[in-house]
Protein backbone atom coordinates (compact mmCIF):
# COMPACT_ATOMS: atom_id res chain seq x y z
CA UNK A 1 0.00 0.00 0.00
CA UNK A 2 2.90 2.33 0.71
CA UNK A 3 4.12 1.95 -2.92
CA UNK A 4 0.72 3.05 -4.22
CA UNK A 5 0.85 6.15 -2.02
CA UNK A 6 4.31 6.98 -3.39
CA UNK A 7 3.04 6.59 -6.96
CA UNK A 8 0.12 8.91 -6.15
CA UNK A 9 2.51 11.50 -4.70
CA UNK A 10 4.81 11.20 -7.72
CA UNK A 11 1.90 11.68 -10.12
CA UNK A 12 0.62 14.66 -8.14
CA UNK A 13 4.03 16.33 -8.49
CA UNK A 14 4.30 15.59 -12.21
CA UNK A 15 4.84 18.75 -14.30
CA UNK A 16 4.72 19.14 -18.06
CA UNK A 17 7.72 21.07 -19.34
CA UNK A 18 7.49 23.43 -22.32
CA UNK A 19 9.70 21.09 -24.34
CA UNK A 20 7.07 18.38 -24.02
CA UNK A 21 4.33 20.60 -25.44
CA UNK A 22 5.88 20.82 -28.90
CA UNK A 23 5.02 17.49 -30.60
CA UNK A 24 3.70 19.16 -33.74
CA UNK A 25 7.02 19.56 -35.50
CA UNK A 26 8.51 16.23 -36.42
CA UNK A 27 12.15 16.69 -37.28
CA UNK A 28 13.64 14.36 -39.84
CA UNK A 29 16.70 14.27 -42.06
CA UNK A 30 15.86 11.82 -44.82
CA UNK A 31 13.88 13.25 -47.72
CA UNK A 32 14.07 9.99 -49.67
CA UNK A 33 11.89 7.96 -47.27
CA UNK A 34 8.78 8.69 -49.38
CA UNK A 35 9.92 8.70 -53.03
CA UNK A 36 6.42 9.63 -54.26
CA UNK A 37 6.26 12.81 -52.14
CA UNK A 38 2.50 12.26 -51.80
CA UNK A 39 2.09 14.73 -48.92
CA UNK A 40 5.05 17.01 -49.64
CA UNK A 41 5.60 20.61 -50.64
CA UNK A 42 8.70 22.48 -51.62
CA UNK A 43 8.82 26.22 -51.09
CA UNK A 44 10.96 29.31 -50.99
CA UNK A 45 10.66 32.68 -49.28
CA UNK A 46 10.83 35.39 -51.94
CA UNK A 47 13.59 37.57 -50.59
CA UNK A 48 17.24 38.18 -51.32
CA UNK A 49 17.88 38.52 -47.59
CA UNK A 50 18.95 35.67 -45.37
CA UNK A 51 15.99 33.83 -43.84
CA UNK A 52 16.29 32.68 -40.24
CA UNK A 53 15.31 29.06 -40.86
CA UNK A 54 14.66 28.04 -37.20
CA UNK A 55 12.37 31.04 -36.82
CA UNK A 56 10.54 30.25 -40.06
CA UNK A 57 10.14 26.60 -39.03
CA UNK A 58 8.71 27.48 -35.62
CA UNK A 59 6.46 30.22 -36.98
CA UNK A 60 4.90 28.05 -39.69
CA UNK A 61 4.44 25.09 -37.35
CA UNK A 62 2.69 27.38 -34.85
CA UNK A 63 0.49 28.96 -37.54
CA UNK A 64 -0.45 25.71 -39.25
CA UNK A 65 -0.79 23.68 -36.06
CA UNK A 66 -1.00 20.38 -37.98
CA UNK A 67 -2.90 17.52 -36.36
CA UNK A 68 -0.49 14.76 -37.41
CA UNK A 69 2.68 16.83 -37.66
CA UNK A 70 4.94 18.26 -40.32
CA UNK A 71 8.66 17.93 -41.05
CA UNK A 72 10.25 21.15 -42.23
CA UNK A 73 13.77 20.86 -43.65
CA UNK A 74 16.04 23.36 -45.33
CA UNK A 75 17.46 22.14 -48.62
CA UNK A 76 19.86 23.73 -51.08
CA UNK A 77 19.34 27.06 -52.84
CA UNK A 78 17.14 28.59 -50.08
CA UNK A 79 14.49 25.94 -50.64
CA UNK A 80 12.39 24.44 -47.89
CA UNK A 81 10.97 20.91 -47.91
CA UNK A 82 7.67 20.28 -46.10
CA UNK A 83 6.41 16.75 -45.41
CA UNK A 84 2.94 16.46 -43.93
CA UNK A 85 1.64 13.34 -42.27
CA UNK A 86 -2.03 13.93 -43.02
CA UNK A 87 -3.87 14.89 -46.20
CA UNK A 88 -6.13 17.12 -44.09
CA UNK A 89 -3.16 19.16 -42.81
CA UNK A 90 -1.70 19.56 -46.30
CA UNK A 91 -5.08 20.54 -47.78
CA UNK A 92 -5.64 23.17 -45.09
CA UNK A 93 -2.25 24.75 -45.76
CA UNK A 94 -2.85 24.74 -49.52
CA UNK A 95 -6.39 26.15 -49.16
CA UNK A 96 -5.22 29.02 -46.93
CA UNK A 97 -2.56 30.29 -49.33
CA UNK A 98 -0.86 32.68 -49.77
CA UNK A 99 1.53 32.43 -46.80
CA UNK A 100 4.09 35.03 -45.75
CA UNK A 101 7.10 35.08 -43.47
CA UNK A 102 8.40 38.45 -42.22
CA UNK A 103 6.26 40.16 -44.87
CA UNK A 104 7.84 38.09 -47.67
CA UNK A 105 5.76 35.78 -49.84
CA UNK A 106 6.42 32.05 -49.62
CA UNK A 107 5.97 30.28 -52.96
CA UNK A 108 4.93 26.62 -52.66
CA UNK A 109 4.74 23.74 -55.08
CA UNK A 110 3.07 20.42 -54.32
CA UNK A 111 5.43 17.66 -55.34
CA UNK A 112 4.35 14.76 -57.49
CA UNK A 113 6.03 11.45 -58.22
CA UNK A 114 9.38 11.83 -59.92
CA UNK A 115 9.90 15.53 -59.22
CA UNK A 116 13.18 16.63 -57.71
CA UNK A 117 12.51 19.22 -54.95
CA UNK A 118 15.86 20.87 -55.54
CA UNK A 119 15.11 21.79 -59.18
CA UNK A 120 11.32 22.20 -59.38
CA UNK A 121 10.29 25.66 -60.61
CA UNK A 122 8.88 28.00 -57.97
CA UNK A 123 7.40 30.70 -60.18
CA UNK A 124 3.68 30.73 -59.45
CA UNK A 125 1.41 31.06 -56.45
CA UNK A 126 -2.25 31.55 -55.61
CA UNK A 127 -3.74 34.94 -54.71
CA UNK A 128 -7.19 36.00 -53.68
CA UNK A 129 -8.29 39.18 -55.42
CA UNK A 130 -11.28 41.22 -54.32
CA UNK A 131 -13.07 43.32 -56.89
CA UNK A 132 -15.81 45.85 -56.31
CA UNK A 133 -18.36 47.18 -58.79
CA UNK A 134 -17.26 44.88 -61.62
CA UNK A 135 -19.39 45.58 -64.70
CA UNK A 136 -21.51 42.60 -65.73
CA UNK A 137 -20.30 42.82 -69.34
CA UNK A 138 -16.72 42.24 -68.15
CA UNK A 139 -17.54 38.93 -66.45
CA UNK A 140 -16.75 35.92 -68.62
CA UNK A 141 -18.69 32.65 -68.49
CA UNK A 142 -15.85 30.95 -66.62
CA UNK A 143 -15.72 33.76 -64.06
CA UNK A 144 -19.48 33.51 -63.56
CA UNK A 145 -19.20 29.77 -62.85
CA UNK A 146 -16.45 30.38 -60.27
CA UNK A 147 -18.36 33.26 -58.68
CA UNK A 148 -21.42 31.02 -58.47
CA UNK A 149 -19.38 28.54 -56.40
CA UNK A 150 -18.67 31.29 -53.84
CA UNK A 151 -22.05 33.01 -53.85
CA UNK A 152 -24.45 30.09 -54.10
Amino acid sequence: MANLNMVGVDLANLNIMDEEEDPLVVVGDDISVDPEYRLCLVGRVLTNSIVNFPSLKNTLADLWHPLRGVSIMEIEDKRIFFRFYSEIDLKRVMDDMPWFFNRHLIVFHRLIRGEDPSIVLLWTTVFWVRTNNLLARLITEGMARQLGDFIG
